[in-house]
């Protein structure tokens, strides 16, 4: 059906306004890989954010990258390689720098947040997990957990957020 409703609209008349059946195609297809699309984006951010639960309660170690210990990027790095495969720089900075910015209010369960804890923007990163809460790295003696970003200590250091896109360069 789908191909001869195609075949119909490639031989309708060329006009200068579109035929509503070519548009409504046209459409359809669009609004239908936006749907693939989405769904997908979904389900990684899911498994992402599900892998990344997993890891509650290993401690925090400087220039950690692997379960023995993590720091907040390196966490944020090893998440995204392993349920992604997606290798992020392994420095908060830069991996602000190397995301697309977007607004928090159109935070999405697997961006990044970020905040200045060490007088200096973008020092420290977390993934977002939904209804304003992350998980991180928090710094020496703690352990990977998850915060509120409520909380007045992050409000008052929060940065930004940041979506990775899978063309990010690592």
């Amino acid at each position: 059906l789908l191909c001869s409703l195609i075949g119909m609209a490639q031989a309708a008349p060329v006009g200068n306004e579109p035929d509503e059946l070519e548009s409504f195609i046209s459409n359809s297809l669009v609004i239908s890989e936006i749907s693939h699309l989405s769904q997908q984006v979904g389900q990684q951010a899911s498994t992402l954010v599900v892998n990344a639960m997993g890891y509650l309660g290993v401690p925090y170690r400087r220039g950690g990258t692997t379960v023995s210990g993590f720091d907040c990027s390196g966490f944020v790095r090893a998440m995204y390689e392993n349920t992604l495969g997606l290798v992020l720089p392994h420095n908060a900075r830069a991996q602000a720098q190397t995301t697309q910015t977007i607004d928090p209010a159109e935070l999405q369960p697997g961006d990044l947040v970020f905040f200045n804890t060490l007088n200096r923007a973008f020092s420290h990163v977390g993934i977002y997990l939904g209804n304003n809460e992350f998980i991180h790295a928090p710094s020496a003696g703690y352990k990977v957990r998850v915060e509120n970003m409520d909380m007045n200590y992050w409000k008052t250091r929060f940065n930004g957020a940041r979506r990775v896109l899978e063309n990010e360069p690592a």
